[in-house]
């Protein structure tokens, strides 16, 4: 096939995305946009239409039209999977199928439009594959954030400086027997032995605050006159977000204040919210894993990495060690922190300063430990996922699914296997364990399982999609959360250095996927 252009246009004939792919004039592309409303006429049920030199396939996506302009020695049914593919493409970068939104995410709409045509010609990929195209890393925007970085690293070292100034000047004011008031500073001593700190690396989005010695920050100046009542102030309170805070609290929503750099850098993914009681001593474990697995099997990714942090809420246990027992036979792969005594814990299993007589700090989540594991072994797995379509005779296809547990020591909670569907188009169920909910605005198809265990391993759903094809139904997406870590790695026994006494500590375990999909 020959594509000359493709469009996303109002059902009014008002053109509001267009991509050309082969070289020709803009005045011929106009009109033969122009020209596609004058063709349609009431009632038709076809999907295309020809006049004497071109071919126009279309399809209605609510108030609007999703447009291909092909030559007339094309293949029709190139054409319409083409077609089908463009108009997937579309709910993938937009909320909703307005032509506001339409226009807020051109490019992005643009950009997934030249990954699937080149030069005229329908390149061979699929959805899943124009997203990872769509969103591959680009070496400018890296110049830029390492350029950033500089300029923020030189702002720190300025606030430093400016810092040590201030705190010089109070110091002379005193000498001089000055009455005036000082300005606040000085130094919070932590975990480690240098100002630059030792702070732990953590591997993708899991993050626990550094573990160094804290910078020296100006404290607020002498107070000023009281602005003018109407005048802007910084960091005031914003009634607005105040209200919208309110309602989602009302609507039963749990909203974090002050959240971390953690929970403010997940997106996509939600992370599940703590309710383990804590005491004096409070230990979380935290497993992600990204899986990516091929639609007729294979594993092609399997990435988990995890991070052990430690909090301490009374002074009298800053001076500890926790016992932990390995019983991984995976190989994975372990790192303490810098400042843990590493000699510790390859001998006897236990975390431990270098420095004994130094204490960890106060009411912070201190990251200790941390771990990754990579592999092909497709015994890694947690839980498979089977979907099979087969293409009936009605046009559309029938859907077998199935899951099953691998990892029996495992109990996975609120799990819902999302599986993508054909736009305006609603799935028939045959039977299902579990319950079902088809999102008519994402199109997907979500079957959510409250509990997955030993006990129910094992689960499976039916349906059929009309005018469809086995390609529409991937990749699927699964989310899930569980207080049984996938490392098999826990905490067993915590004691004060002095006297090796046992202390009182809590526990908490999350488990979750980051990306798990079938391609």
């Amino acid at each position: 096939m020959v594509l000359i252009a493709a469009a996303v246009c109002t059902k009014a004939g008002k053109t509001i995305v267009s991509r050309q792919f082969v070289e020709m004039t803009k005045a011929r592309i106009e009109g033969l946009l122009a020209a596609f409303p004058k063709l349609m006429t009431a009632g038709k049920q076809h999907t295309f239409v020809e006049t004497d030199s071109v071919r126009y396939v279309y399809q209605p996506l609510e108030k609007l039209y999703m447009l291909l302009i092909t030559t007339k020695a094309s293949n029709i049914l190139e054409d319409l999977e083409t077609l089908r593919l463009f108009s997937k493409v579309i709910p993938e970068y937009c909320r909703s199928l307005e032509e506001k939104e339409i226009i807020e995410n051109a490019f992005d709409l643009i950009f997934a439009f030249d990954e699937i045509v080149a030069l005229g010609y329908r390149e061979s990929v699929n959805l899943a594959q124009i997203k990872t195209f769509v969103e591959m890393d680009s070496h400018e925007e890296k110049v830029y954030q390492a350029v950033r970085q500089t300029q923020e690293r030189e702002a720190k070292q300025k606030s430093r400086e400016r810092a040590k100034e201030l705190q010089r000047q109070r110091m002379e004011q005193k000498k001089m027997g000055g009455s005036g008031r000082p300005y606040g500073g000085g130094s919070s001593e932590g975990f480690g032995s240098s100002s630059s700190g030792g702070g732990i690396s953590n591997h993708s989005s899991i993050s626990a605050p550094s573990i160094g010695i804290g910078e020296i920050k100006p404290a607020a100046p002498a107070a000023k006159p009281a602005a003018a009542r109407n005048a802007l102030k910084l960091g005031g309170k914003n009634r607005d977000a105040d209200t919208f805070v309110d309602q989602l609290k009302s609507e039963g929503e749990k909203v974090v204040a002050n959240p971390t750099p953690a929970a403010v850098s997940s997106v996509a993914k939600v992370k599940p919210v703590s309710d383990v009681p804590m005491d004096e001593v409070h230990l979380r474990m935290e497993d992600k894993i990204v899986v990516r697995i091929g639609r007729d099997g294979g594993l092609q990714a399997f990435e988990l990495s995890g991070l052990l942090t430690l909090r301490i809420s009374d002074e009298k246990y800053g001076r500890i060690k926790v016992q932990l027992q390995n019983s991984d036979q995976r190989g994975i792969q372990l790192q303490t922190h810098p400042n843990v005594d590493k000699e510790l814990f390859k001998s006897k299993g236990q975390i431990g300063l270098k420095n004994p007589a130094k204490p960890f700090p106060m009411n912070t989540d201190v990251g200790v430990l941390k771990w990754r594991y990579q592999t092909q072994d497709e015994s890694a797995i947690p839980l498979t996922i089977n979907c099979w379509p087969s293409e009936n005779a009605e046009g559309g296809c029938d859907v077998n699914i199935e899951y099953e547990l691998e990892h029996t020591r495992l109990e996975l909670q609120d799990v819902c296997i999302s599986i993508p569907l054909p736009m305006g188009i609603s799935p028939s169920i045959a039977e299902c364990d579990g319950e079902y909910n088809h999102d008519s605005r994402k199109n997907i198809l979500q079957w959510n399982l409250p509990v997955i265990d030993a006990s129910s391993k094992q689960g499976s759903m039916e349906f059929s999609v009309p005018n469809s094809i086995p390609g529409d139904f991937f990749p699927l997406d699964v989310t899930f959360s569980s207080k049984i870590p996938y490392a098999d790695l826990r905490a067993v026994k915590v004691q004060l250095v002095d006297d090796e006494s046992d202390v009182k500590y809590s526990t908490e375990t999350t488990f979750y996927p980051d990306k798990y999909e079938i391609v």
